[in-house]
């Protein structure tokens, strides 16, 4: 049953650029979702969309400059802790938008359709939560939560809420993931049975050693509104700018980090998730006081399913990687592979050539020309993006600005972004306790 129904999807493909398969869907109604969130006409709407940011440091910033970048948008109003950003927020996009460092001020103004979450993690549940109840449609970045236990709070409001919840994996959106989605559903490398990402870093900043103003002081950050959902601390400019570092704020590596690979792989296989997580690592360089490791591995077991046969994944990051920088997603299968990235596809597959039923005779015994050579399908075959496209980010924000407008669907909505979210942040259980964890991807809780 499940085999043939893994051949049905395979034979299905993909539409088209623009329609693809929730992973979510064949669990909950057994159809295919659509989402035409490519060459949407932006006057479907009789006004701009009004956002906001809340969350105005480096990936908050990138957010809005990309939702920017989109005809019909107007941003609002910024909200942020920091003197420092607001001020950077007001030289950047001009006096006329409302400033604040309390998100509730924001959520009280209608004339703000959408929220942007670029807050440290810590943060994404309540904003979120608050966000829905205010009427307002989101965009949270990823993870979509700081634990396991609060996946379910905020799919149960969204759902109630009747509102766009969208989770910023923006790679999932991208033509690297949708051509390796229609290349497996093709079947060109066979049944997957492994899968292997890897996300280094070189550079300081890309170990989250983020830069510290010279002006951070209890008079310019509201740190007592920072903390006031964790564990009290006095004031500590690390704490507050590299919050990655720290367990009450960041998520690790796992939930940085991860969470990217899991989405993107879920996407590609129709998979909901694995049902067994271990992680390992260390603290190798950054010995800076930081709580989370520098280097992490990740082995995951797959089930059977009716998307896809058994398969085990492994994940590896690095952040003081010398000689790469580089980041991957390698599906393998019984025929092939396929080096996945946001902008490409490097497929390489099996040269063993089948029988010719042209080179047979009528009783299906081999003809003279058999012994003939034949020619050989190429070993390997790269597909890129074509000159200007406006890459993954771009398009995730169309993706979530067409489903306002039409009151459609996302590519990545609560149920997904917590499908990928919760065994990246179980890794972190798992190194922490030195131990398997099992997971219900089905019913995404503790099995």
């Amino acid at each position: 049953m499940k085999k043939n129904r893994r051949l049905f999807i395979k034979k299905l493909g993909l539409a088209g650029a623009t329609a693809t398969l929730l992973p979510s869907a064949f669990a909950a109604e057994n159809a295919p979702q659509e989402f035409l969130y490519r060459n949407y006409k932006p006057q479907d709407w009789d006004r701009p969309i009004g956002i906001a940011l809340i969350g105005a440091g480096g990936m908050g910033t990138a957010d809005a400059k990309t939702a920017l970048e989109h005809k019909n948008v107007k941003l609002l109003a910024v909200c942020d802790l920091y003197d420092g950003r607001l001020e950077e927020s007001r030289e950047r996009w001009g006096n006329n938008i409302f400033f604040t460092k309390n998100y509730k001020e924001i959520l009280k103004r209608d004339e703000v359709d959408a929220v942007i979450i670029g807050t440290p993690d810590h943060w994404h549940k309540q904003i979120s939560l608050d966000a829905l109840k205010a009427g307002k449609h989101v965009y949270c970045e990823k993870p979509m939560v700081h634990s396991v236990a609060e996946g379910h709070e905020i799919i149960n409001a969204w759902k109630k809420s009747g509102k766009i919840y969208m989770v910023g994996s923006q790679g999932l959106s991208s033509l690297g993931n949708e051509k390796a989605k229609q290349l497996l559903a093709e079947g060109a490398i066979g049944e997957i049975n492994y899968a292997e990402g890897f996300w280094a870093r070189n550079s300081p900043f890309g170990a989250w050693q983020y830069p510290i103003p010279e002006d951070a002081s209890p008079e310019t950050v509201d740190w007592q509104r920072f903390i006031s959902n964790t564990t009290k601390h006095d004031f500590d400019a690390l704490r507050f700018f590299r919050w990655r570092n720290y367990l009450d704020y960041g998520t690790g590596m796992s939930g940085d980090l991860f969470v990217h690979l899991f989405s993107s792989l879920h996407f590609i296989t129709g998979s909901l998730g694995p049902n067994k997580i271990s992680a390992t690592g260390g603290l190798r360089y950054w010995k800076d006081g930081r709580e989370v490791p520098d280097v992490l591995l990740g082995m995951f077991d797959y089930p059977e399913t009716e998307q896809h046969p058994g398969f085990n994944l492994s994940l590896r990051c690095n952040f003081v990687d010398g000689t790469s920088g580089s980041t991957f997603l390698k599906i393998v299968g019984s025929k092939g592979s396929m080096d996945i990235t946001w902008d490409d596809v490097m497929l390489k597959q099996n040269r063993n050539v089948d029988s010719d039923p042209y080179l047979e005779d009528k009783d299906g015994k081999s003809s003279a020309q058999s012994n003939r050579k034949k020619i050989l399908p190429p070993a390997e075959t790269f597909y890129e993006v074509e000159k200007g496209y406006k890459g993954a980010h771009y398009d995730h924000f169309a993706n979530f600005f067409h489903a306002i407008r039409t009151n459609g669907k996302v590519i990545e909505d609560p149920v997904f972004g917590f499908r990928a979210a919760a065994p990246a942040l179980l890794c972190n259980d798992s190194y922490r306790q030195n131990k398997f964890i099992e997971w219900d991807p089905v019913k995404m809780k503790p099995s």
